[in-house]
C-alpha cells in the first residue's frame, strides 16, 4: 500500500475570502500530493502568486509561490491508503498533466458556478477540486465525491484520515510518522 495526500487550504486572499462568503466553506483550495513531505503536490491554481485570475495546472510547494507569499495559509491535510497499482496510475496521470500543462486552463467560470450549484465544464479546463476528482477517478480511486465538487467535500470522504490541521508552513511530515 502507498499513501496519497489531500491538502485543503485557505490563504486569506481576496479570492479566498470571496469564495468563503458565497460558499460559507472553511477551505477554498484543494491540492493532491504523492508524498508526505508535499514536495509532489499538484492542483489547478495561480500561475503567478500575484495574479489570482491567471491560473492553470500547478506544481505547488509549501515554501514557494503562492504558499510562500501567503504565510498564514490555514490547512487541513488528509491521507489515503491506495493500492500500489492505483498510486502508480495516479502518478503517471499527474505527470502527463505536467508534461502537457500548456493545454490546460483554469476553470474560473466553473469555480464561481459551483458556488451557485451550477455545473460549468469546458474541455481541458479545471478548478482545483474538479481536477482532483477527475485525476483520482481516472486513476481508479473512487472517493464518491459529488458531481459539483468543492474542496470542503473532501472532508466528507470517510476513507480519508486527517493527519494535520493548522498553518501550512508549520506542517512537518514527522508529525504523521510519530502518530503511526
Amino acid at each position: 500500500m502507498k499513501q496519497i495526500y489531500f491538502v485543503l487550504t485557505r490563504t486569506g486572499t481576496i479570492l479566498s475570502k470571496i469564495i468563503k462568503i458565497y460558499t460559507r466553506d472553511e477551505f477554498s483550495h484543494s491540492s493532491i500530493a504523492l508524498d508526505q513531505e508535499l514536495q509532489q503536490m499538484y492542483s489547478f491554481g495561480r500561475l503567478n502568486p500575484y495574479n489570482a485570475f491567471v491560473g492553470g495546472f500547478v506544481h505547488e510547494y509549501i515554501n514557494k509561490g503562492t504558499f510562500k507569499r501567503f504565510k498564514n495559509t490555514k490547512c487541513k491535510i488528509f491521507a489515503l491508503d491506495v493500492e500500489e497499482e492505483k498510486y502508480e496510475k495516479l502518478k503517471t496521470n499527474i505527470l502527463n498533466f505536467e508534461k502537457e500543462k500548456n493545454k490546460y486552463k483554469f476553470n474560473i467560470k466553473g469555480l464561481f458556478a459551483v458556488g451557485f450549484n451550477i455545473k460549468y465544464t469546458k474541455q481541458n479546463y479545471f478548478y482545483c477540486a474538479e481536477f482532483i476528482k477527475y485525476i483520482t477517478e481516472e486513476s481508479g480511486i473512487n472517493l464518491n465525491l459529488p458531481e459539483l465538487v468543492r474542496p470542503e467535500n473532501f472532508k466528507d470522504v470517510k476513507e480519508l484520515r486527517e493527519i494535520y490541521k493548522g498553518l501550512l508552513r508549520e506542517y512537518k511530515p514527522e508529525m504523521e510518522k510519530a502518530r503511526t
